[in-house]
């Protein structure tokens, strides 16, 4: 399968000196699409991590019964683009403090999480969260609910919905973020 955008393999042929990171910031749609034009980004795609359940399908998912929230797997050229860089657009770019939720989107698939690939992203999402946390709470907002962990199981999503916003320019896009912006890491 091929990336909608840059035709590049979507699950294989990664340079080897590229790292990745899986992130949920609510529907998976409109994370993807702000993550896949960034420079450095070699490819995103729409996948379900933090699950219990095997290979689950998307109305599986939106039951809540497999654990799986919707997030998308960024491999990127870490020379290019530093973990804390990615890590500050997640941030930004959505309410993190929202728990099962953003926005109009309810339930468990659209909690905040990151899944680090290895210990150094881990380090680098707890401390961002530490520091846009107290962003967050001086400017009225209740503490972060985000899920951090490292090396949880992920499952690519079905095709349609790779590139989604790129394939229909006028679907749904739930993505908003608080207005606050975390201080430099």
């Amino acid at each position: 399968m091929k990336h909608f955008i840059n035709n590049r393999d979507l699950f294989k042929n990664y340079p080897s000196d590229h790292s990745e990171i899986i992130l949920g910031a609510g529907c998976f749609w409109g994370v993807e699409r702000l993550f896949w034009d960034i420079e450095g980004i070699w490819i995103t795609y729409a996948s379900y991590s933090g699950g219990r359940r095997p290979n689950p399908t998307y109305e599986q998912v939106c039951t809540g019964v497999t654990g799986h929230a919707e997030t998308i797997n960024i491999i990127y050229d870490h020379k290019k683009n530093s973990t804390k860089e990615l890590l500050k657009i997640f941030w930004e770019c959505h309410d993190p403090t929202q728990g099962d939720r953003q926005g109009n989107d309810v339930g468990t698939q659209y909690r905040s999480v990151i899944f680090c690939t290895d210990a150094t992203q881990l380090k680098a999402a707890k401390e961002s969260k530490t520091i846009f946390e107290q962003t967050l709470v001086k400017n009225g907002f209740p503490k972060i609910t985000t899920e951090i962990e490292l090396n949880q199981p992920f499952f690519a999503a079905e095709e349609y919905h790779q590139q989604y916003l790129a394939k229909n320019p006028n679907g749904y896009c739930g993505i908003k973020g608080t207005g606050c912006a975390l201080p430099p890491l």
